[in-house]
């Protein structure tokens, strides 16, 4: 194949006139071909995008690559630090051999720069806490954290419909357990069963038993106050904009759980961010790592909630990249809305490797340029195969990429400089104190010693009543047989009888059988 032609055809399609993201050079043949560069429109960067790639491949860099480019450009950018390895992008790298290589066969000025970055955690200890409430947090991402089934689904959504229709804010877990067992067991169980339905204790019990294993992992200091302020996640110093990092290396043990949380930032994000529509360039580039998590037993409610959310969101300025290991990791729904990919290489060792490879050339542009399913195998680490869309939003030519090196340090802080980080950072001081104001734990509360106080006044009432001496006559044994409801029924019974015999009527007779 023409090395003029393959040229052509990469410049054709990845030449936007706008500002654009440099990902690196095409290969043909084994050859770094540096004249034909690889951009991605920046205004495109909201049509949403995956990275794939086996372990060890080169996915985090490429991410690392695309969040310092869209820094640059003024886009602020959220991402996970899995394994908490690229809080490093704060300082500049330091020139290598490797890194003067990979450039001199780009033919591409490597300038080192360090990038604004804010650190977060889920626990507290490795960054600017973040937290939401339970409210906020809602059903749906709550059962799927706590692997409910679709019978306690429903009687966790009821809980919140119910703690909605009275104004109980849900703050933390407590609260929640205070509802659920008001509802169940408490003085609500009534209330609830005429308005919703009863609750069953087994299905209660089930729900607390597992807020209760979800408080012994240690991660239920998400829940509560001061929630997460979204508007943090758009930052800019000096015109670029901040990468926020969320450590979540001291969690790995609970990947359900930060990559629900995840989600639940994205979804508040849909709900509170106004329509934008096309800019130039997006106000918010979110990187959902690890994203098969997400899917794995989804119930059909979490994986509408999803689709909602990738689907719309884009008018809003914001747009996300999935990051995993293979293609078929993302449902079908989830990965047509997908018009960014960069796929690094597929190993394919198994019968179940060499399934997902098929599916994942077929979900490319035919290329006349490469055999994609040999050539998806024998991909170096840092190349990747690439196709996005255009500024016109059409896909473009399917192109195998020597990647650019990012600029910053391809590693994580030292932990005096991590420690630094942090105690600089004024969303750390925002967010470090946790705050316990007046929500449903204490309402619930109140409420039920005003009942236990009501009740007690009533029956002091009850006994001194009883003491005082009646002015009624008193009644006689006799007197009270005879006026009790059964003495009178059974008279009743009496009469009809003998003014049945009387006037020749027959009696009913029971159409019951006699058991013997």
């Amino acid at each position: 194949m023409s090395k003029e032609k393959f040229v052509s055809a990469i410049n054709a399609s990845y030449s936007p006139k706008g500002a654009s993201i440099y990902l690196g050079a095409g290969v043909l043949d084994g050859e770094i071909i540096a004249s034909a560069k690889v951009n991605l429109p920046l205004r495109m960067m909201n049509r949403h995008g995956l990275v794939t790639g086996a372990t060890g491949s080169g996915k985090t860099r490429t991410l690392q690559l695309l969040a310092e480019q869209l820094s640059a450009a003024g886009v602020s950018v959220f991402m996970p630090d899995m394994k908490g390895d690229i809080s490093g992008m704060a300082k500049p790298a330091i020139v290598n051999e490797k890194l003067t290589e990979r450039s001199m066969f780009l033919e591409y000025t490597y300038d080192p720069s360090g990038f604004p970055i804010e650190l977060y955690s889920l626990s507290g200890k490795l960054g600017a806490q973040m937290r939401a409430t339970v409210t906020e947090f809602g059903p749906v991402l709550l059962s799927k954290i706590l692997e409910l089934n679709e019978v306690q689904r429903g009687v966790l959504m009821v809980l919140f419909k119910y703690a909605d229709d009275k104004k109980l804010p849900m703050v933390d877990l407590n609260d929640l357990k205070k509802v659920l067992n008001y509802l169940s067991e408490g003085e609500g169980a009534k209330e609830i069963k005429e308005a919703y339905g009863k609750i069953s204790s087994s299905t209660s019990g089930t729900i607390l038993r597992k807020i209760v294993a979800l408080e012994q992992q240690g991660v239920n200091q998400i829940f509560g106050e001061t929630s997460f302020d979204i508007d943090d996640l758009f930052e800019k110093v000096d015109g670029r904009g901040v990468i926020s990092l969320l450590n979540v290396s001291d969690v790995q043990g609970q990947p359900v759980v930060f990559s629900t949380f995840m989600l639940s930032l994205l979804a508040e994000l849909y709900q509170k961010l106004p329509e934008a529509g096309d800019l130039d360039k997006p106000k918010l580039v979110f990187f959902l790592d690890e994203a098969h998590l997400l899917f794995k037993d989804a119930p059909k409610a979490f994986m509408d909630q999803i689709e909602q959310v990738i689907r719309l969101i884009r008018s809003k300025g914001v747009g996300i990249f999935f990051c995993t290991q293979v293609t078929t990791d993302v449902p079908g729904s989830i990965l047509s809305q997908l018009g960014n990919r960069v796929h690094h290489v597929i190993r394919a060792f198994t019968p179940n490797d060499v399934k997902d490879l098929k599916e994942t050339v077929k979900t490319f542009p035919h290329s006349e340029f490469y055999d994609l399913e040999k050539q998806f195998t024998q991909l170096g680490i840092g190349q990747a195969f690439i196709t996005v869309l255009n500024e016109k939003g059409i896909p473009t030519e399917t192109v195998v990429t020597h990647l650019a090196p990012p600029a910053s340090i391809m590693g994580p802080l030292t932990q005096d400089e991590y420690q630094q980080q942090l105690e600089s950072s004024d969303l750390n001081k925002k967010y470090k104190q946790t705050v316990d104001p007046r929500s449903a734990f204490e309402i619930l509360n109140e409420r039920i010693a005003e009942t236990v106080a009501t009740e007690q006044k009533q029956e002091e009432v009850s006994i001194q009543d009883s003491a005082k001496p009646s002015s009624r006559k008193e009644k006689s044994t006799f007197e009270e047989i005879m006026a009790s409801p059964i003495t009178k029924q059974v008279g009743k019974e009496i009469v009809r009888g003998v003014f049945g015999m009387l006037f020749g009527a027959t009696p009913r007779r029971s159409t019951a059988r006699r058991r013997y």
